[in-house]
């Protein structure tokens, strides 16, 4: 059916609301029996590339070929074998891994499945190097209440400590619950709508979102989230992060 030009993606200065009936689908280097769709990227606006990967049963991921630059992946839905010099791990729902620059790896798919791929070039300070790859799931993780509101939960998929300049997390929201006060800071955000609903605030802008929307706030963006419905809404988080301003 044809919508006449309407679409409830919008692009402002400082964020991005990138919904499903606007996506593009493209292949990239090292992409293979797989599509990717770019939500972020230097071409926005935003310091970071992240983008959705659709692999077929056997598609393959591999390393970007870009020097210096390094990869988080999220697995949204299937299985998918990591495959590096040092290690062979497969990873389900809910698996993620961070993979250092520069580190040749592969990224199998056992069956359709689907990415999420952060990607951003290492910002040392001093002696940090980047840290070494490693694994795991987010539901091994444990949730933290945010600010003590038992009805948000976070839970952090990196560390916390200088060798780390970005931090990944996943929210959840209790049906009705809500941020306690709209966020202005100096991080940009990525952010990948999991499951559930509500609305975001962005700028001056209110926008219903759900599962499957995409959303990148540039700095010093106003951001305020509700959640709405029945069910809890949840989503994955991407921030620059354990840097100096001027970096």
């Amino acid at each position: 059916m044809h919508h006449l030009g309407h679409t409830r993606s919008a692009h402002h200065r400082d964020h991005l609301l990138h919904t499903p009936d606007a996506f593009i689908r493209t292949p990239l280097p090292g992409l293979e029996k797989g599509m990717a769709i770019v939500h972020a990227s230097p071409a926005g606006g935003a310091g970071f590339t992240q983008y959705t990967v659709e692999l077929e049963a056997g598609g393959v991921l591999a390393e970007s070929g870009l020097a210096g630059v390094q990869r988080f992946v999220y697995v949204v839905y299937g299985a998918v074998d990591l495959a590096s010099d040092a290690t062979f791990r497969q990873l389900t729902a809910d698996g993620f891994a961070y993979i250092p620059p520069d580190t040749a790896h592969t990224i199998t798919a056992n069956a359709d499945a689907v990415l999420q791929v952060i990607e951003k070039p290492f910002t040392g300070v001093g002696d940090v190097v980047p840290p070494r790859l490693f694994t795991g799931n987010e539901r091994a993780v444990a949730g933290v209440p945010l600010a003590g509101d038992e009805g948000l939960e976070v839970r952090a998929l990196l560390p916390a400590d200088f060798a780390q300049d970005f931090a990944v997390n996943t929210m959840t929201y209790a049906p009705g619950a809500a941020l306690s006060l709209v966020e202005v800071h100096v991080m940009e955000h990525g952010l990948m709508m999991l499951a559930g609903g509500g609305i975001y605030r962005l700028g001056e802008h209110w926008y219903p979102v759900t599962a499957g929307d995409f959303i990148w706030m540039g700095p010093y963006c106003p951001q305020w989230f509700g959640a709405l419905g029945k069910t809890p809404a949840k989503y994955l988080i991407y921030k620059d992060f354990n840097r100096h301003p001027l970096a």
